[in-house]
């Protein structure tokens, strides 16, 4: 188990590396292409963009051909998109390689996580999905790193440096033996009318939230970072800030939630996150931002890891295979991402940046109320 823990998080951690390495590199792109505000958030949206088109398909061929299959097929997707983008030279390119980075990321977290789940004893789901979101955030942590280090040398060497890394990966994985296959194909019927059941929207629901407001919060602060003064240097310095803290505790708040229930930290996450959102809008100084846009990430991941282990348990529950239920957390994560990145990029352009956070934080608050009474996971449906 622990070697297996160890490669499907070195897998997501360099999923999550290169799909974090843009925000600092926003400013980049709209100085040297003349991107807009409204285009530099339609960047960041095309990876989950991607992601949100590959879910279902990730599942279904990690269910029906392996998860280490699909894992090999995601890391080969990862390298030559990954090139791409770091030699291309308009938006246009740049958004359609970033597209096909987020399909491969699906692929790479329903086969990671299908592998190390399906592994595992439920009673320790929380825990393991908490460590491997701790990989993601390490991800997260040395993206802003590494894309500010492109900043300053270029993206062509940073990016095609993902080749290396991929074909390591690919060795490692063929070295480890695979999980087995799902015993019988899951019609996509069975699959609609299990995603129809409340319980899996409800929890489907709690991943998709905080996605976008990660998203959100990473291109308008980015952006307003910027428009401050800061230089490529802080904005990433910030983004490796609160990575820090947000790897660091993740694990247990997987464990609080095995032992407590799902929703105790989830009801956490809820409350702290809307506040946080609504601090976010006041700051007028870098080091205010700075600190604020670590608290919105800290309070966020509080609700992030119960909710997708609640998703997989209710996927299960539903009588799907463990790859589907990874499917949907891809799904709702990248829906969610989508609609922060893309609306908060837009709503800076034309609303103000405080407009985005303040509605994130209403919606906090609005799923707060609906999950108050409910003591455990089966009482949200």
């Amino acid at each position: 188990m622990r070697r297996l823990l160890l490669l499907c998080s070195a897998i997501i951690l360099v999923d999550t590396l290169f799909y974090s390495v843009v925000a600092p590199l926003l400013p980049h792109y709209r100085d040297e292409l003349g991107v807009s505000e409204a285009a530099a958030g339609i960047l960041a949206a095309a990876y989950p963009a991607g992601t949100l088109i590959g879910s279902i398909p990730g599942g279904l061929l990690a269910a029906r051909f392996g998860a280490r299959s699909i894992v090999l097929a995601a890391l080969c997707g990862m390298a030559v998109s990954s090139l791409v983008f770091g030699f291309a030279q308009n938006i246009v390119l740049l958004d359609a390689a970033r597209f096909v980075q987020g399909f491969a990321g699906a692929f790479t977290w329903a086969g990671a996580l299908t592998w190390l789940i399906g592994a595992a004893p439920p009673e320790r789901r929380g825990e393991l999905i908490g460590t491997a979101l701790a990989a993601a955030t390490a991800g997260s942590l040395l993206g802003p790193v590494a894309g500010s280090v492109a900043e300053a040398i270029g993206p062509e060497i940073v990016f095609s440096s993902v080749v290396v890394i991929a074909v390591a990966l690919a060795t490692w994985a063929l070295a480890t033996p695979p999980p087995p296959r799902a015993e019988r194909a899951q019609a996509v019927g069975e699959i609609v009318r299990a995603a129809a059941r409340p319980a899996l929207l409800a929890a489907a629901w709690l991943v998709a939230l905080p996605a976008a407001a990660f998203a959100a919060i990473a291109v308008v602060g980015a952006l307003r970072l910027d428009d401050l003064g800061a230089s490529g240097v802080v904005v990433g310095a910030t983004f490796l800030a609160g990575a820090v803290i947000e790897a660091s505790i993740s694990p247990s708040i997987g464990r609080w939630s095995d032992r407590r229930g799902r929703l105790v930290p989830i009801r956490a996450g809820l409350l702290s996150s809307a506040v946080a959102l609504v601090l976010f809008t006041l700051p007028q100084t870098v080091a205010l931002l700075s600190l604020a846009m670590v608290v919105v990430t800290v309070t966020l991941v509080f609700f992030w890891g119960p909710a997708i282990a609640l998703l997989a348990d209710a996927t299960e529950a539903a009588g799907l295979h463990l790859a589907i239920g990874f499917a949907f957390v891809n799904l709702s994560w990248a829906a969610g991402q989508v609609v922060g990145s893309a609306a908060g990029g837009a709503l800076a352009d034309h609303a103000g940046h405080a407009v985005a956070p303040l509605l994130l934080a209403l919606l906090a608050l609005i799923t707060l109320g609906a999950f108050a009474r409910a003591r455990r996971p089966a009482q949200v449906t």
